[in-house]
């Protein structure tokens, strides 16, 4: 017995000094760029990061439409899958900013009204692939669930409308 607690001493102060293994998301969002990350960060209020992650969805679906009508000789089928996973999570972003912003009652009625709106925008584009878009089985999944995530954010953004009072109406004496 007396040789075992040594080891344990010796096997707790190698875990507390091994560098913490977290996974690859907790260092940041692979799907963002640097620059991308950093007026995320840098936006200051609720309503302007949902505003970003909305900006960044738009221009990954921009972006995989493009491929879609013009695909590259090499990695085609990667590429229209990575965009589509940036996009949704771009997309989930917002939506988590939004409800974060709910929670914390923050007026968060513009990025709410913005989140309706784009989301309303995006699915029309995603079903239109969704119902005859070219080489469909090579995306099919992530497409799937980049309409069910923009579905949800939308369902979301239509409920938190209902949910957060009106901005107050000013009234001129």
């Amino acid at each position: 017995m007396r040789h075992t607690s040594p080891i344990l001493a010796l096997a707790s102060c190698l875990l507390l000094v091994a560098p913490p293994m977290y996974p690859r998301a907790a260092q940041g969002k692979d799907y963002l760029s640097a620059v991308e990350a950093d007026k995320i960060r840098d936006a200051e209020t609720s309503n302007e990061r949902i505003k970003l992650f909305l900006d960044f969805a738009e221009d990954r679906l921009k972006k995989f439409q493009y491929e879609i009508e013009h695909p590259s000789s090499n990695k085609h089928a990667e590429m229209l899958n990575a965009l589509l996973n940036a996009y949704i999570g771009c997309v989930d972003d917002a939506a988590d900013v939004m409800q974060l912003g709910i929670e914390k009652q923050e007026n968060v009625r513009k990025g709410i009204d913005l989140m309706a709106s784009r989301t309303k925008d995006f699915l029309p584009i995603l079903q239109k692939y969704s119902a005859n878009g070219p080489e469909l089985e090579i995306y099919k999944d992530n497409l799937d669930d980049a309409i069910e995530g923009t579905q949800d954010a939308m369902n979301d953004a239509e409920k938190a409308k209902k949910k957060v009072a009106p901005s107050p109406i000013r009234r001129k004496h």
